[in-house]
């Protein structure tokens, strides 16, 4: 490539990457701005007085630290389990054979089809019934068990798929049965698969809005999406600085997990068979 077209295609890059690197931009200097600032015109990228008051608000007006905790562990736990069950399953489906495997597959993969707000009723009462209505256990079950759990069960099954047979006859050969197979020589290959599940889990359930707002009700047990909504004035009326600077810290871990991890995130869907 000559020097002149990498000077184009970098412009051209950098001026699509406008749209999607402003809001954030946006979001993170206006969260340092006074309230007076943020509705003045013309507007300014660059806070011209900037203070640290919006975030000092963020923590005295709810107890975000802790809420901001209970979005990690949950996120934590969901990503965790949903990988032990994805894998278990994608490899049974991928490299046991037994009757009915593919109506069963298919029956798995219609979880895909179904919205979270049809099942949101049914899954009240039984939480209900059970007694853990405002508590953390349907936040981590159902993600781990619904159609998150469904798509990563996909990711894992496409890629044992394509795992050569010879690996486990070699390991056959070993003395190896079939837990110790999936253990010992199709998990350990897995890590693209592994990687691109847990980034997506993890930031399903980092964002997850409609299960708070129906589980939880004491504000000690919020996650960070559903604490987001809580800072109005006494009018109902947002505040936009303290909103803007509690959205800029619920981002941060989230862009720098991507970041981080981006490129083994687009190599494990590009070897199971999901590109774009």
């Amino acid at each position: 490539m000559s020097p002149r077209l990498k000077v184009l295609v970098y412009g051209v890059l950098l001026v699509c990457c406008v749209p999607f690197v402003f809001p954030i931009w946006w979001m993170a200097t206006t969260s340092l701005k006074p309230v007076t600032e943020i509705f003045a015109f013309p507007p300014s990228l660059l806070p011209g007085s900037p203070t640290l008051d919006a975030y000092r608000q963020v923590f005295d007006l709810q107890p975000f630290g802790r809420q901001y905790l209970n979005s990690l562990y949950i996120a934590l736990l969901v990503t965790i389990l949903t990988l032990a069950v994805s894998a278990l399953a994608g490899y049974a489906f991928a490299r046991i054979r037994f009757r009915g495997a593919g109506v069963v597959f298919v029956i798995v993969l219609t979880g895909l089809l179904v919205p979270n707000e049809v099942t949101i009723i049914p899954l009240y009462r039984m939480f209900d019934a059970l007694g853990l209505v405002d508590t953390h256990w349907p936040l981590i079950l159902v993600p781990a068990l619904g159609a998150p759990s469904v798509l990563a069960t996909f990711i894992m099954r496409q890629f044992f798929v394509t795992l050569p047979a010879e690996l486990e006859e070699a390991g056959r050969v070993d003395g190896l049965g079939r837990f110790g197979l999936f253990w010992r020589v199709c998990l350990p290959l897995a890590r693209p698969a592994i990687g691109a599940v847990s980034i997506f889990t993890f930031l399903h359930s980092w964002n997850l809005y409609l299960e708070p707002i129906v589980f939880l009700s004491s504000k000690d047990k919020f996650t960070i999406p559903q604490a987001l909504t809580q800072y109005v004035d006494a009018y109902g009326g947002p505040m936009w600085n303290t909103q803007l600077a509690a959205a800029t810290l619920s981002a941060l871990p989230v862009l720098v997990v991507f970041v981080l991890a981006q490129r083994q995130f687009v190599e494990g869907l590009a070897q199971t068979g999901l590109k774009g």
